[in-house]
């Protein structure tokens, strides 16, 4: 059966819903059970209970939409943070309710001295100084106001800064289309936006349209660095990563080549205590950190490879 189009799910919001959620996890499962939980639900919140140093990860679905789906997006966050699955709980909601908090949770957002985040029920106008990237407070994903997205923001503001020439631009993960949205509108280049989520790429598409950078962001279902069109742009004067600590380490001697001299790699999506671990793989392949962001629980990490 073909999944719901965006303007679909969005038309859809006073169905049933619930809140799902997983407790008790340690610090280093939460970025895979967070991912795991997102390919389902419209809204992803974490909390830490600092008693016993363990977190809980939250989200909001419609009625046992994706069982499936869920059930094996689980099973892989349980294999990758190498833990026993803890135990899914769940609990009806009432959706105008949820919506209302939703909005509520999500106003017009500063990132850095240079971005404005604007949900789409809040009325466009003009701010001196910043570039507005509209989004739908419905997006359970890439919102800007997760830490690993603003971190990427930040870094990307101070890397366009630098003088560099950004050619060719890569948003490897790109979910909502944040990053390549924002990197499209400051630099005014091309940006090739990839995720390995069909739903994701049709999202940022919308996305890209809705804030007229349509043109230059030009998104498409890949599978990393093994498809053939992510392979064919190389070298890349600019690429984020916005996705998970493993994948990272796992991807960094393709990313070392991907990157042309000079380049910068904007990495994101990992907490804290996964930073140097991170930092580590990558410098076995001769990338260099510039920087170090911290937000919150979460770190961007800025690596350049030598010119």
């Amino acid at each position: 059966m073909p999944r719901d189009t965006y303007s679909q799910r969005r038309d859809r919001r006073a169905d049933p819903l619930e809140t799902i959620w997983i407790d008790a996890l340690p610090e280093g499962a939460v970025p895979a059970f967070e991912a795991a939980l997102q390919t389902v639900c419209r809204s992803v919140a974490l909390f830490r209970d600092e008693a016993t140093d363990t977190w809980r990860v939250e989200g909001v679905r419609p009625q046992g939409a994706g069982d499936e789906e869920l059930a094996g997006a689980m099973a892989l966050a349980a294999l990758v943070s190498a833990i026993e699955p803890p135990p899914l709980q769940a609990a009806p909601v009432e959706a105008e309710g949820w919506l209302a908090r939703t909005l509520q949770s999500f106003p017009e957002s500063p990132v850095g001295r240079r971005f404005l985040i604007r949900p789409t029920h809040l009325p466009d106008r003009r701010v001196h100084g910043r570039i507005v990237l509209k989004l739908d407070a419905g997006i359970a994903f890439g919102s800007g106001e997760h830490g690993s997205t603003r971190g990427c923001l930040v870094a990307f503001e101070r890397v366009a800064q630098d003088g560099r020439r950004r050619s060719r631009v890569l948003d490897l993960g790109t979910g909502s289309g944040i990053l390549a949205m924002g990197a499209a509108k400051r630099l005014r280049r091309k940006v090739l936006a990839t995720d390995i989520e069909p739903w994701s790429v049709r999202v940022a598409e919308q996305n890209a349209r809705m804030n007229g950078v349509g043109a230059l962001v030009r998104a498409r279902v890949a599978d990393g660095w093994r498809d053939r069109h992510v392979r064919r742009g190389r070298p890349y004067d600019l690429v984020f990563a916005n996705i998970l600590a493993r994948p990272l380490c796992s991807m960094a001697a393709s990313l070392s080549i991907a990157l042309a001299p000079g380049g910068t790699a904007i990495l994101a999506g990992l907490l804290d205590t996964q930073a140097r671990m991170v930092l580590a793989a990558h410098r076995r392949r001769g990338l260099v950190l510039e920087r170090r962001l911290p937000q919150g629980a979460w770190t961007t990490l800025v690596l350049r490879r030598r010119a």
